[in-house]
């Protein structure tokens, strides 16, 4: 029998964003980056709100509030896109 070690998803750390992209740091030292076109309440928001975030769920998630928009670490790695057009 094969016994996996369960790997946890690792947690954001840090947040920067543009005109065109979402980047984030990860607790275990990479960075992902995502089209802002895949969450369009960022690519709507003005850039005032873009940069007003937080990390939630222990930086298993982050916030906009003023956006009320929340995206988790792992949809960013499994490359999932809002579900809103």
């Amino acid at each position: 029998m094969c016994s996996r070690t369960h790997q946890q998803t690792p947690t954001a750390t840090r947040v920067r964003i543009s005109d065109e992209t979402l980047s984030v740091d990860l607790s275990d030292g990479r960075a992902i980056s995502v089209p802002i076109a895949w969450y369009p309440r960022l690519s709507h928001g003005t850039a005032e709100e873009r940069d007003h975030w937080r990390l939630i769920g222990n930086g298993h998630g982050i916030n906009w509030p003023h956006l009320d928009e929340d995206i988790s670490v792992e949809n960013l790695l499994t490359g999932q896109p809002s579900a809103e057009s």
